[in-house]
Parts: structure tokens; sequence; C-alpha cells
């Protein structure tokens, strides 16, 4: 999915013996593919047969599935969310809060406070997660990967993983890919390298480190991996460690990317929020916007233009800075421009941005090609009067 690597003890070709050193058996190999065969994939090498498992069951772990919200305002308008009020509490395997979804995407809040005590594979989509505010550790069977605010944390689809939190104060937004993530194409030369010209290169992202088993140490750590099929959990307990893991190659592992790491670009006049796609997925687009310096013709207009995009609804997560075109949002609020209806700007705002130089805003993006659903959750969350926002009497 980024490039090829390779970690711990792997035979020197595919599908070939890779003995034991006790000289006791061998590992067994498991392929990972993606689209079939003719996708992403990697092979791993394990301890013990992945199919040497216990009875599959219902599980009550795991967190609810979207299911659209009945409100008596049906009104398609401007909506603003507070994500600092999700609920805190609980492992984040547990304590997901979906917001919105489509067919292609389903956007989930969570503040949790404990280490997951289960591992957990997602079987329904690619996860990106945005660290908005917290650190710590995804363990996975490719290996360790610390995390720390302001990291993007994807783990693809059918991964298995567990969430080690340290310290306190977390706070995550996801983003589950319901169908593929992907570095957008244009980014890549034909050797799938990333260009020159691209927002940012390969020494940009952080892959796993260090093995992540050891035979001799046996066991750490718990046995039991909850998995999600059709937004239903089920789970299953092995009798050996899950992530007996000597060695892997491929494609298709979890990475770690800074957003401050996004390389931002600037010309005489304003840009596109496209200039700013960091991810690209199956219907939508994941945009970084960081602090940068702004446009530089002499008339420019630095704040962003007025627009009503016809075939996207825009979703926007303010994590810090000063954000001009925006009356009344701080950090952790997360709007909602749905398609056909006027957005940009609050009244004054595009005024005062003419002759600035820079601004230092930080915010996540996404824009969907399908509309998206509210949840129960959403309304929840809601700041009702955002809307009026953008009458001329509030300026």
């Amino acid at each position: 999915m980024l490039d090829y690597q390779r970690r711990g003890i792997v035979p020197e070709k595919h599908h070939i013996v890779l003995d034991r050193p006790d000289g006791r058996g061998v590992y067994y190999e498991e392929c990972i593919t993606r689209r079939g065969f003719d996708g992403a994939y990697a092979i791993l090498y394990h301890a013990f047969p992945t199919t040497d498992d216990g009875a599959v069951r219902k599980s009550a772990r795991g967190w609810a599935a979207p299911v659209a919200a009945v409100a008596e305002d049906q009104t398609v308008r401007r909506r603003l969310f507070d994500s600092n009020k999700v609920p805190t509490g609980g492992q984040f395997v547990d304590c997901r809060v979906p917001v919105l979804f489509n067919p292609d995407l389903v956007v989930l809040l969570a503040k949790p406070t404990a280490s997951d005590d289960v591992y957990s594979s997602n079987g329904d989509g690619d996860e990106l997660v945005y660290v908005y505010s917290g650190k710590g550790r995804l363990e996975s069977s490719f290996g360790w990967l610390s995390f720390d605010e302001g990291d993007y944390v994807w783990v693809p689809k059918g991964v298995i993983h567990r969430w080690h939190l340290e310290g306190s104060g977390h706070q995550f937004m996801v983003m589950e890919a319901r169908k593929e993530l992907r570095i957008p194409t244009q980014f890549r030369n034909p050797t799938g390298q990333l260009k020159m010209d691209a927002p940012y290169c390969h020494r940009d992202f952080i892959r796993p480190e260090g093995a992540a088993w050891d035979p001799s140490m046996g066991p750490s750590g718990p046995q039991t991996v909850v998995y999600k099929v059709r937004d239903r959990f089920s789970e299953r307990t092995m009798p050996h460690h899950p992530l007996d893991i000597v060695g892997w190659d491929g494609t298709m592992y979890p990475i770690v990317f800074p957003i401050l790491r996004f390389q931002p670009r600037i010309g005489q006049v304003h840009l596109p929020p496209t200039a700013h796609m960091t991810f690209a997925g199956e219907g939508f687009i994941v945009c970084s916007f960081v602090p940068r310096v702004t446009d530089f013709h002499e008339k420019a207009v630095p704040c962003p233009y007025p627009h009503t995009a016809v075939d996207c609804d825009e979703v926007i997560l303010y994590v810090r800075g000063n954000f001009t075109s925006r009356k009344g949002v701080g950090p952790g609020c997360m709007s909602l421009h749905p398609m056909g209806v006027p957005h940009g700007p609050h009244p004054g705002a595009y005024e005062r941005s003419i002759g600035t130089n820079r601004t230092d805003e930080l915010a996540v993006m996404l824009d969907t090609f399908l509309p998206l659903d509210l949840t129960a959750n959403a309304i929840a969350l809601e700041t009702p009067e955002y809307h009026d926002t953008w009458k001329i009497a509030a300026r």
C-alpha cells in the first residue's frame, strides 16, 4: 500500500519451507491479500497454524453500527458538531461512537481511557485514525508502531491489532473506509515510488518496528481476537498467542503519518481543497490543512472563497489555530456542509483576510461523493444555531 517492507525471518522464496531453527518442524505461511489475489498483499510466518482456533461465538465487544437518525427536522443545512462532548471512558475497541456514514465511509469519534484487553480485526474496511490528542502504541501482527498527537494511524482491513494508550486525554477521529484507502495514484511514478512533487515522501511515513513474537518468551497478552464483519462482532480464543509471527514481508501493513509532515502547496490565488489531499478512498478523499504561507498575488483573497459543491459533502474537524473563515468554531468542532448548500467564510472573514500572508490552522477534511447520513449521536452533539451564523446580522 506504501512500499515493500521485510521484518524478521522469511524464506528465500514465497510458498517454500521455512524450518524452525530447533529442527522441530516448520513455520506456517499466511497470505493476506487484497482484491482477491490482484492487489496489495503481505505474507506472514506463524509458529502455529492460523486455523488452530476454538469455536467462533458472538461477541459482546465492539461498537455500535451506524444507523440513520429519524428526526423531525429533515432539512438540509450546514451543521456543526462538538466532538469534545463525546462520552469519555472505555477501551477503543468498544467506545467508538458512529456519527456520520454512507456506503463508502463511516466517521466515528472516541475518547478511550484504557488500553484494549483483546485483539481486534476490522473486516469491513481500512481504518484511518486521526489522533486529535493522546499518544500510545499500536501492536499488530506486523510489530509495534508508536503514535502521538497529530498522527494519522492507518490500519489495513483484516489486520489483527491492539491499541495501547499512554497517559490520559485520548481523543480520536476514525475514518472507516468501507472499500479501500490508498495513497492517491497521481502521487506515484510508474515504478510506484512517491513522486518528488508529491506532498510527502517515503521518509515521512513511520513503519512497524520489532519482532511481534519471540518463541523463547512464550505467550504474552490476550489470546482472544474480536472480528468485525458487516457490522457484527464475533470472537475466537486461540490456544496460543494470536501474534505468533516470526517474520513477514509485503506492502500491506499499518503505518503512521504525522500530519505536520504534509507539505502544503500555495499559489498566486487560493487553491481548491484538493491541493491538500492526503489520502483517497473509494468515494471520498482526506485532506490535511496545516500551517502555511497564503496566496501571494497582490490582490489575493486568502480566505476560502464561498462555494457550492453540488456533488460533495464536506466534513472538517478543526484541531487548532486561528480559523479565520469561521465564527464560533474552536478546537474539536466538526462541521458538515452538505452538497448543494452554499458555504464559505462567515460574514466579515472574507474581507479581513485580504493582505494576510500566513495561516496557522490545523484541520482534517473529508469530501464524500455520496451524501452522509447523521446518527442520533450526531444530533446529540450538534450546535443547532450554526447554520444561521452566515447571516449578515450575525457579523
